[in-house]
């Protein structure tokens, strides 16, 4: 009698317990260097937006002086001030544009690297539950591994897309050819987000159908903060 109710207590346990902390694998080495490349993109592209914010403002400032001389001269004073004034001022509008379409560029560039933060942080929080799940047997985390090293090297290819962009705007780059590595580069690091993603749901749904009980569905589930 003593014996059965041993046994039951010990079913009880395993069927309460929820998923063990297996032993924990170290983080992938080029996690580092994504991070500290995406940062380092970051730094770079908020440091160019506001010089170029400043000079936005300097040229703005420059232009409204133009308009209200213009608004304070009479017609035949306009037409007169206009042709030896033109090629003077012509230059502050263009720079104006100029320097409104790189901001456009930047902020673009700045959408990608906020698109490669999420990806590292999501890699991040599924590669830490996957590591302590022990529905997993060890040479799958490990096979996890290999794809996830695959996914961040394919994102930092990614960031030297972004630096060669960065580079553009010292060079005689097109405006066409940026754009297109720009396009690229999105489209890509978009292919690389969902492919972690997928393969993150892919992980959790094989957890969910090794669980044998009810009680440890409910668990895998709690695990992984599914409602």
């Amino acid at each position: 009698m003593k014996t059965k109710i041993i046994t039951c207590i010990i079913c009880l346990l395993l069927i309460i317990t929820p998923v063990r902390p297996a032993e924990k694998t170290a983080a992938l080495p080029i996690l580092e260097i994504v991070k500290a490349v995406t940062k380092k993109v970051i730094k770079a592209i908020d440091l160019r937006i506001q010089k170029l914010q400043n000079k936005t403002i300097w040229l703005q400032n420059a232009q409204k002086k133009i308009e209200n001389v213009l608004s304070k001269l009479k017609l035949d004073e306009i037409s007169d001030w206009t042709k030896k004034q033109k090629e003077l001022y012509k230059g502050y509008y263009e720079e104006l544009a100029k320097v409104k379409s790189i901001i456009t560029y930047y902020q673009r560039i700045k959408d990608i690297t906020k698109k490669q933060t999420k990806l590292v942080e999501e890699y991040e929080r599924a590669w830490n539950l996957f590591k302590q799940d022990t529905h997993f047997k060890e040479n799958e985390i490990q096979y996890m591994e290999r794809v996830y090293s695959g996914i961040l090297e394919e994102s930092l290819k990614n960031m030297d897309q972004i630096f060669l962009i960065l580079d553009s705007f010292s060079t005689q780059m097109s405006d066409l050819k940026r754009l297109e590595i720009i396009n690229e580069a999105a489209d890509q690091i978009d292919a690389n987000y969902d492919d972690l993603t997928l393969f993150n749901q892919q992980n959790v749904i094989l957890s969910l159908q090794r669980a044998k009980t009810e009680a440890d569905v409910n668990q895998v589930k709690q695990f992984y903060g599914i409602p």
